[in-house]
């Protein structure tokens, strides 16, 4: 099994470094599946706690939170919404994909929803998986990988010396 996580200090960090490792990886004509956080969507709440993502490989881009109002501070998340981008990702080729990433294991994925499918089926396939985490979902992140995933460095290099070696050992899980 091949996955690793990216858990930076600095909020936003992670989107950024994914977003950056995928507009490289598809230049080189590499096969991405999976969501990042839109890079082009101003978060119009101060926490950054709007936000969009962009389906892999080519969209679309939805919109993951509702607006509750200014003074709120109940939890944003729209569940429909993030269930249509789940399901856009697990109708994608995530078997005949090179890499997967996740922007996010958040609350969702510890819980077993969200995410986890998709991932159990790159897993499956051997496929590389890269998430980013919260320092609120690591423990949960680590649990689910059976202890098996890779903590990274924030840097770029670091994240491509991982996902070159990892390709390299990618075996499909024998059933």
């Amino acid at each position: 099994m091949k996955i690793a996580y990216i858990k930076t200090q600095k909020s936003g960090a992670s989107d950024d470094l994914l977003a950056e490792l995928v507009a490289q990886l598809q230049a080189a004509g590499r096969q991405v599946t999976g969501v990042i956080k839109d890079q082009n969507h101003a978060p119009s709440h101060a926490n950054g706690c709007d936000m969009k993502l962009r389906v892999l490989p080519q969209g679309p881009v939805i919109k993951i939170t509702q607006e509750l109002g200014a003074g709120s501070d109940a939890c944003r998340l729209d569940a429909g919404a993030l269930m249509q981008v789940v399901a856009l990702v697990e109708a994608g080729d995530i078997a005949g994909s090179e890499l997967f990433v996740l922007n996010k294991f958040g609350p969702e994925e510890r819980l077993g929803r969200g995410f986890c499918a998709a991932i159990a089926t790159a897993i499956e396939h051997g496929v590389p998986v890269l998430v980013g985490v919260g320092s609120a979902s690591e423990a949960g992140l680590i649990s689910f990988a059976g202890g098996q995933a890779e903590a990274l460095d924030g840097d770029i290099g670091s994240v491509h010396r991982w996902w070159s070696n990892a390709r390299s050992k990618a075996d499909p899980v024998e059933t």
